[in-house]
């Protein structure tokens, strides 16, 4: 793809992560294939024609197909420059695409995709603001160029974005994706979604999970336009935005407006000590009113979003101080009114006891159920006897996800890995009864099935232990999230009379060493090393590892993470380390570095989520003895050059009492050593001469700052990026020369 100046570029969707290889760049799947051009002979061809058939020659149906099966960025983009035929097979193919790039220079923007149905409107710049001053006409030519758009995604900061494109598509737009991450304009209550819902009748998907809105838009809006709420099937109103969830008048409104909802996603406030709280009644009222939901998730606020929420306050026994208003006798009344669940997600703050039977009656109730979530649900398996119960009960389960359920024990786990044997996804969040010998019971048992794993907030477990836990599904797990408030490596298991069972370990190894030939002595004392591929079999190699989520309290280090078992992890391609903790209670760390150069021993890792946002220090003047968020940052940044990077999101540290989250310029010194990465995403604001740093590193493309946080500034600051130090720094980033 050549360089132009202020290029509208294009990302298709969904686009899977790259590998990285020697190169600045990712691999195509086509540099793979030398013979791409002169394919050999088949057998029994005669030369002459062996020698000018091509992989082109095929019919064009064929070819069709194969494009439409191709989902990687630049394997699409190197295909449509193979000749003029490929060209238009590939855009004629092409549904999904994302645009960057100035909004008003409307003359680079791109006409030959023709077919596209899904445009992302997100990522132009200036971002968060209106297209053009002439919203008119860029509504106009986005008309033109895409005629047979269906979905849509939209930065709406204002109604005027939507006002002006949503009428260009009214009969045909069925998907809408609103994201804002600003403060509200005073605007009259569903203000946002009127010009939306009066020029789309037909809507059947709205997406407001990224949208920063109050909690009485909603109903307001649905209830002022029947005719588009009644035609909605997918509704995710689940935003970690919301410090407040829907109350049971709220929610029923929306059911009432919405009877043909399919999906339905909403933060809703369980708790009984508010008026209009929501309880039993309230649960059956809304499966009434939307019988043909398949999914169901209803989430309080303080469980979906603990950093704009109170935390959970349990007693020494994993009990919250109040009960919620929901019954076992009402969760059947539920399920029997929802006969097509599929996904049902209940994530409380209060207690909901006994609740075992409830899920027994829910595989009955409701045979199709794949995915069950549920928090602060107690006695969900008791696995009293030989027999099923709870929750195990549901052999169709396919994803569970438990948290603060105060007795859920191992033996439970063991439950319900012998009753649900289709599990492939499987969570835990602060039970605190669930001990190393659960997991790996529940593991081993569901061996040939389960490929995603979370362990969070589990007291009896750090990360030797979750790894130890894992190792009969080592060779088979893909995602990983470790969530452990304990870093430091136990030396080793205490045994019941209270000996060192590492110890023990070791003289039996010392004892049969006599036993061994000199080559297994050789092999045993390499099973560290992962130069020697013969020795591979030696190591914990985490085979098809591709995804690993790591939490860090404030002042912790990476580096024991190797140590722990993770040494060896080939397919690992994406990372995800959040820091949280007050660092302003932490003291130096003794180490100057966080240990991001130690992740050099993952050769395919390309893309990286690094949060530090939850990590609160001094923005400006920090005491004697402390470190102020600038040296925070070059703390946890350093090294981060030595990777090979493709794609970084980073949450700077903050200071809520200022409400700062600002890069600083160790941060900015740092990053610029990332000479491989594409895309940069700075969940934060930076001064304009720090983005300046960026412009020196060479395979950059896409940038872009994000103030996602709450609350957003209303005003960036005078000496922060504004809309006029924005434009010059794309206008100078896409003035460079670009290697491909």
């Amino acid at each position: 793809m050549t360089s132009i100046p202020l290029l509208l570029s294009f990302n298709y969707i969904p686009t899977p992560t790259p590998s990285p290889s020697s190169s600045s760049e990712p691999p195509s799947p086509f540099d793979l294939l030398p013979h791409f051009h002169d394919p050999p002979p088949l057998p029994n061809m005669p030369p002459a024609i062996a020698a000018t058939t091509h992989l082109h020659d095929l019919p064009d149906a064929v070819l069709t197909n194969i494009f439409s099966l191709v989902l990687h960025l630049r394997s699409r983009n190197s295909m449509s420059l193979v000749c003029h035929k490929w060209f238009s097979l590939e855009r004629s193919t092409r549904t999904s695409l994302s645009l960057r790039g100035y909004s008003p220079h409307l003359f680079l923007l791109p006409t030959s995709f023709s077919a596209v149905t899904h445009l992302d409107l997100s990522l132009l710049y200036p971002w968060g603001h209106p297209p053009s001053p002439d919203l008119s006409l860029v509504a106009l030519r986005l008309r033109q160029a895409f005629p047979n758009l269906n979905s849509l995604t939209l930065y709406a900061r204002t109604p005027s974005a939507v006002e002006a494109l949503a009428p260009q598509w009214a009969t045909q737009l069925r998907a809408v994706r609103l994201v804002r991450w600003h403060q509200r304009p005073h605007l009259p209550h569903g203000g946002d979604l009127t010009p939306l819902l009066s020029s789309c009748p037909g809507l059947h998907s709205l997406d407001l999970s990224q949208f920063y809105c109050w909690i009485e838009d909603i109903p307001a809006a649905l209830q002022a336009y029947p005719v588009a709420a009644a035609s909605l099937i997918h509704l995710n109103l689940l935003s970690a935005a919301s410090s407040d969830g829907y109350r049971a008048a709220e929610l029923l409104s929306i059911s009432l407006s919405c009877p043909n909802l399919r999906e339905f996603l909403a933060p809703c406030v369980f708790n009984p000590r508010y008026i209009d709280f929501v309880g039993d009644e309230t649960l059956l009222s809304l499966a009434t009113n939307c019988s043909r939901l398949k999914l169901l998730h209803l989430v309080d606020p303080a469980a979906f979003s603990p950093a704009t929420a109170p935390v959970i306050n349990l007693d020494s026994e994993g009990f919250a101080p109040e009960d919620a208003r929901i019954t076992c006798d009402g969760l059947g009344r539920l399920f029997t009114a929802l006969p097509l669940l599929e996904d049902l997600a209940l994530d409380l703050s209060q207690n909901v006891r006994d609740s075992g039977p409830a899920f027994e009656e829910l595989c009955y109730k409701c045979p199709k159920i794949k995915s069950l979530k549920l928090g602060m649900f107690h006695s969900v398996c008791r696995a009293a006897g030989l027999h099923l119960d709870g929750v195990s009960v549901c052999g169709g389960l396919k994803s569970l996800c438990i948290s603060n359920s105060a007795d859920l024990s191992d033996a439970s786990l063991s439950t319900i890995a012998r009753g649900c044997r289709r599990l492939s996804k499987f969570e835990i969040h602060a039970c605190r009864n669930v001990t190393e010998i659960g997991i790996k019971k529940l593991s081993a048992l569901l061996r040939m099935s389960l490929v995603q794993v979370r362990i969070s907030g589990c007291p009896q477990f750090d990360v030797a232990s979750v790894l130890r836990a894992l190792e009969p599904i080592r060779d088979r797990i893909e995602h990983l999230h470790i969530d452990c408030s304990r870093w430091v490596l136990s030396p080793g298991k205490q045994d019941v009379d209270g000996g060192d069972t590492s110890q023990q370990e070791e003289e039996e190894e010392d004892d049969d060493d006599d036993l061994e030939t000199p080559i297994e002595s050789k092999k045993k004392k390499c099973k560290c090393s992962v130069e020697i591929e013969d020795d591979e079999f030696w190591l914990k190699t985490w085979r098809r590892l591709k995804y690993l989520s790591l939490w860090f309290p404030a002042g912790e280090i990476l580096t024991p993470l190797a140590e722990a078992g993770m040494e060896f992890c080939p397919e690992l391609e994406e990372m995800c380390i959040k820091v949280e903790g007050d660092c302003r209670l932490c003291p130096m760390p003794a180490q100057r570095e966080f240990g991001l150069n130690s992740l050099v021993r993952y050769p395919k890792l390309s893309k990286m989520k690094l949060d530090c946002g939850e990590a609160i220090g001094y923005a400006l003047t920090a005491p004697s003895g402390q470190m102020d968020l600038s040296w925070w940052e070059r703390f946890y940044l350093h090294g981060i050059g030595a990777l090979n990077l493709y794609e970084l999101n980073y949450w700077p540290p903050q200071d809520k009492d200022v409400n700062q989250r600002t890069l600083s310029l160790p941060a900015a010194g740092l990053l610029q050593g990332c000479t491989t990465l594409r895309k940069l995403f700075i969940h934060g604001t930076a001064h304009e001469h720090f983005m300046g740093f960026f412009l020196q590193m060479p395979n950059l493309r896409d940038v872009q700052l994000r103030e996602d946080y709450y609350p957003a500034p209303e005003n960036d600051m005078s000496t922060e990026m504004r809309v006029d130090s924005c434009s010059r720094f794309k206008a100078a980033l896409n003035e460079r020369y670009i290697p491909d």
